[in-house]
């Protein structure tokens, strides 16, 4: 790998209203380098992209380019001198065919169709990307569809190649062809900025680490010399013993504590009949590959989707369930798998996201009033430890982790007995999901029953002292004590009942 520097950010300095979130971080890439930039959510990380892709102006500092100074003041100016970003969520038309996407917008002599369709396909052919130019890019897996964003990068003669959490929408064949698209250009020369949650995929594709923290620079680290675990301690700030004693918890006797909720044949328009039970101050989890039933499953015991069938017993009680709003009312809170589309109202406060679901359960004749709300928002602001400049910013302006604090927070303003967890690390740094694995603990400890769904099995295996196995919507094995282990998971899943 060569060592000569392509870009440098020195003394990189941003502040907003209340928050210094980049102060004098340094940061340096070279050529034919993959450089993970990593660091918890709120530490800076999409701050200096910003600054470098010219979407923030900074507040002091210099970026060279090639051992030039470069003034970045828009996105143009970055694509300009040689600088992209291709983000989690596509930005390209899926109306469009691949070779339109690649051209599109492109200032400058006119090109025949059949002229950018040759281009094109010489362009996917050389990178090795199985598409052709003609193809709908929406008929295209979302691997290829980043492919084709970074195919329109690299033609673009892209020096500086930023890839911002591109492989959380994807399977590991697929991220497997993007690690080999990203070697070839590292080959080629170009430097890539790599950012991601995934720690392996760190250490399978990265040749340096630069770590964030709070805005500041932590170090910059060889990655075959840092250990992923000195990673992780690098990011949060503290050492893992927490972490790695958080499931050494002595074990409950689950089988003794009251049965709180129980659902015999539920179904719904997605949830196959299932049966089901948690009880009082349990920890339970579905586990399942992708499309298994486990969302499905926790949707009909919410109401979520229309409920078909079944029988639900609370306390001993035979209710209906079949609204979201009845399943508050009758103590369950459900923090929703797509946080986005289910979860945050970006436009609307912090505060105002907080107190959504108790004024939903109140009703519209008795609003929360202001001083109330102020002071709900302030104490859970205090209790998740949220970064936010104040209760009424913008929560769509938060970070992820923090986004996710604020639903939690809706859902422990209920004070409900039965909380519904799916996916609430998805997405947020190791330091923000070693919180939310503690907070479920401690809530179960005081009583609260708790299903948690995570696509990460050791992070269930930490949590849940029961697990329900599911495979093509049927529930197909339940493990607890010593069947708790991940070569078991992975057997029930592949073969049956354990």
């Amino acid at each position: 790998m060569q060592e000569e520097c392509l870009l440098t950010m020195r003394q990189i300095d941003k502040k907003f209203p209340g928050v210094h979130a980049l102060n004098n971080v340094d940061f340096t890439l070279r050529k034919g380098e993959i450089h993970a930039l990593m660091g918890e959510n709120g530490a800076g990380k999409s701050t200096l992209i910003k600054v470098l892709t010219g979407v923030y102006p900074m507040d002091g500092g210099e970026i060279k380019l090639e051992g030039q100074r470069v003034l970045i003041h828009s996105p143009q100016d970055a694509q300009n001198a040689g600088i992209s970003t291709v983000y989690q969520e596509i930005t390209l038309c899926p109306n469009l065919t691949v070779a339109e996407n690649m051209f599109i917008g492109r200032s400058g002599v006119v090109i025949r169709r059949k002229e950018y369709e040759k281009r094109a396909d010489e362009i996917l052919s050389r990178l090795g990307i199985p598409a052709r130019s003609t193809q709908l890019l929406g008929k295209c897996s979302l691997a290829i569809q980043q492919m084709v964003a970074i195919a329109r990068a690299v033609d673009m003669k892209c020096k500086v190649l930023i890839l911002d959490e591109p492989t959380s929408s994807l399977d590991d064949k697929e991220v497997q062809m993007l690690f080999s698209l990203m070697r070839d250009l590292k080959s080629q020369g170009v430097g890539i900025i790599f950012v991601t949650h995934f720690l392996e995929q760190v250490y399978e594709v990265s040749d340096r680490i630069t770590v964030l923290r709070n805005g500041e620079l932590v170090g910059e680290y060889l990655t075959e010399e840092l250990p992923q675990v000195q990673l992780v301690s690098r990011m949060i700030g503290k050492e893992l013993e927490e972490l790695s004693n958080l499931g050494e918890t002595e074990e409950k006797q689950d089988e003794e504590k009251e049965v709180f909720y129980e659902a015999k044949n539920l179904s719904s328009s997605d949830a196959l009949p299932f049966d089901f039970t948690i009880r009082k101050g349990e920890v339970n989890g579905f586990t399942g590959l992708l499309g298994s039933g486990r969302s499905e499953s926790v949707r009909a015991i919410f109401g979520a989707d229309k409920v078909t069938g079944g029988t639900v017993t609370i306390k001993d009680k035979r209710v209906k369930i079949t609204r979201p709003v009845e399943a508050m009312r009758n103590g369950i809170g459900y923090l929703a798998e797509d946080r986005k589309r289910d979860g945050i109202i970006a436009e609307l406060s912090v505060r105002e996201n907080i107190i959504l679901a108790l004024q939903v359960m109140n009703g519209v004749f008795k609003p929360i009033s202001r001083s109330e709300s102020e002071a709900f928002a302030d104490e859970y602001i205090k209790v998740l430890n949220i970064k936010t400049a104040s209760r009424e910013t913008p929560v769509g302006s938060l970070s992820g982790g923090n986004q996710q604090k604020v639903i939690l927070a809706r859902w422990l303003l209920t004070h409900p007995d039965y909380l519904i967890l799916d996916e609430p690390t998805r997405g947020i740094d190791v330091g923000t999901k070693l919180e939310i694995q503690k907070l479920v603990l401690k809530l179960a400890e005081e009583g609260m029953s708790i299903t948690f769904i995570s696509s990460e099995v050791e992070e269930m295996l930490r949590t849940c002292s029961r697990l329900i196995v599911m495979r093509d919507r049927h529930i197909v094995g339940e493990l607890t004590g010593n069947d708790l282990n991940q070569t078991q998971v992975m057997k029930t899943i592949a073969g049956g009942e354990a």
